[in-house]
């Protein structure tokens, strides 16, 4: 690291917040106070990701190329079929993690529909890790290539690796930490990958997370055996353990947490990793909730707002759909001190900044379209593209970005491995049901008086009197008392009949429903 990058990184201030509730644990990662990890979890919920099953073979689909599992959810997991036997060779990404097989799979792992009709048939056990949890209509994907992270070890039973992450570059580094794996003891057919954490460690430190790990590996055994398939055999630890486990490095100045249990069990955790570590965490108690205290509500709900204010004046409007986020990139109210092509390129640069930052806070991924403000540089476009990989470095998620296109359109994918914050946090909307659009009032009134105008000639046609009661929501009462009011009085004049409004406080704005006024009976009703 050059003086200019170890200057700007001294002077980062990293702080974890955790708040721990009866229902809900958040935890939110601070650089000088600006929010840039979040994460929630409900204790209720269970953990699925990362967490191991005894599953049962329900059927094998050769077209698919992949199996279903039963591990005990409401769904069947999805398997895919080189993905139903450990592969010996795997080794760890740059994102801490086993590297996942390609399609097809690897030629040592690859297995014909045959032979995994013979080794796996319907009603077989198989032991498997849940890699994705249920997304929608979906169920949770798994595979058969089990790792148990610890502190500074990944273990991965059913494979003899043992190896080094890649993010560890150092040739002198990366020969010592081999050697101290040569030397720690393990079981047959169980291998070990040190995690980007463990570089400087001491073979003292690896040894204490390999008795860890095999104290897991042990008690997985023993589950195996006594519990009836389906069940799990392993779980994740809850949120507060994960925050120790997986974020608490040298560059965190401070876990502040304000649950008293939970803050004794994060302490407890941290000095069997590190007694300098332990000193890390520190317990709140003030008297306002503590995201309050530092100002993360406010931030919060800047950042899961559909549209995202740019420092430079421009604006992010961003779009989740199921399986695709669209990025609309805006120059607002945004004024250059130089040229327009200037101005656009520093709008743009900020905005995939930002867009990075985004997509890790709402743990948002699939298909991430960016629609750019338009650049004719192509120099200027490769600048946003590197600013973006840039950007993308430090998302723990695997991305792949391509080149901006002809468009002006930047695609990109972003692993998902669970629901998105938001998902997880609101329901559809009884009005609108998701769409985010409701009928107008005007609209509304249209096909009721359509409706009104069909029952009420049908009601002379058999010479039958007929006085409607209609049930309406408070807004297209406001209509039709105002706009609609002549309207309606010549409809009770050319019917003869008398028209009785009720406004319900409750009711969705595109429902209504039509009633005989004398019987009460519903003629007709739109929900």
């Amino acid at each position: 690291m050059n003086l200019f990058g170890w200057l700007k990184r001294s002077k980062l201030k990293r702080e974890i917040i955790v708040n721990v509730e009866k229902l809900e644990t958040r935890v939110a990662v601070l650089e000088n106070g600006r929010l840039e990890e979040f994460m929630v979890e409900h204790p209720e919920a269970e953990r699925l990701v990362g967490s191991i099953f005894k599953g049962r073979v329900q059927n094998l689909e050769n077209d698919l190329q992949a199996a279903f599992v039963d591990i005990g959810l409401k769904k069947n997991a999805f398997l895919h079929y080189w993905d139903m036997t450990p592969d010996a060779d795997a080794l760890l990404d740059e994102d801490d993690e086993p590297k996942k097989a390609q399609k097809g799979g690897r030629k040592s792992n690859r297995l014909s529909d045959a032979e995994i009709a013979k080794r796996f048939p319907p009603g077989s056990e198989i032991i498997v890790q849940v890699t994705k949890g249920p997304i929608s209509t979906k169920g949770p994907r798994v595979t058969a290539n089990l790792s148990i992270p610890g502190r500074y070890l990944v273990m991965m039973p059913g494979t003899r690796i043992r190896g080094v992450s890649k993010k560890i570059g150092d040739a002198k580094e990366r020969l010592r930490l081999k050697k101290i794996l040569d030397k720690l003891p393990l079981p047959e057919n169980v291998g070990l990958v040190v995690r980007t954490v463990g570089a400087g460690a001491s073979s003292r430190a690896f040894a204490r997370d390999l008795r860890n790990l095999l104290s897991v590996w042990s008690e997985m055994q023993s589950n195996t055996k006594r519990l009836r398939t389906p069940c799990c055999i392993f779980q994740e630890p809850d949120l507060c353990e994960r925050v120790v486990r997986d974020w608490l490095t040298e560059d965190v100045d401070a876990i502040v947490i304000d649950d008293e249990a939970s803050y004794e069990s994060m302490r407890e955790v941290t000095g069997r990793i590190s007694r300098r570590a332990k000193g890390k965490i520190r317990r709140y108690d003030g008297v306002t909730n503590v995201f309050e205290h530092y100002g993360l509500e406010r931030q919060l709900a800047e950042a899961f707002s559909r549209q995202v204010p740019l420092k430079s004046g421009g604006y992010l409007v961003i779009d989740e759909t199921e399986a695709l986020i669209a990025v609309d990139v805006n120059t607002g109210h945004h004024k250059g001190k130089g040229s327009q092509e200037e101005a656009i390129l520093e709008v743009n640069l900020e905005a995939v900044e930002e867009v990075a930052r985004q997509l890790r806070l709402r743990n948002i991924g699939g298909l991430v379209v960016l629609d750019l403000i338009d650049m004719k540089s192509r120099k200027h476009q490769k600048q946003v593209y590197r600013a973006l990989k840039d950007a993308l470095k430090r998302d723990r998620a695997r991305t792949n970005v391509l080149e901006i296109s002809e468009l002006g359109l930047l695609e990109m994918s972003r692993q998902r491995q669970d629901r998105s914050i938001l998902s997880m946090l609101t329901s559809k909307c009884p009005y609108c049901s998701g769409h985010g659009l409701v009928k107008s009032p005007m609209s509304v009134s249209i096909e009721l008086q359509r409706k009104l105008v069909s029952l009420l000639r049908k009601a002379e046609a058999d010479k039958k009197p007929f006085e409607p009661k209609i049930v309406i929501a408070p807004q297209v009462m406001q209509r039709l008392r105002t706009e609609d009011a002549d309207i309606l009085a010549q409809m009770q004049k050319q019917f003869n009949t008398r028209l009785t409004f009720v406004s319900e406080l409750h009711r969705h704005p595109e429902a209504f429903s039509i009633l005989d006024a004398a019987t009460s009976q519903v003629l007709y009703s739109q929900t």
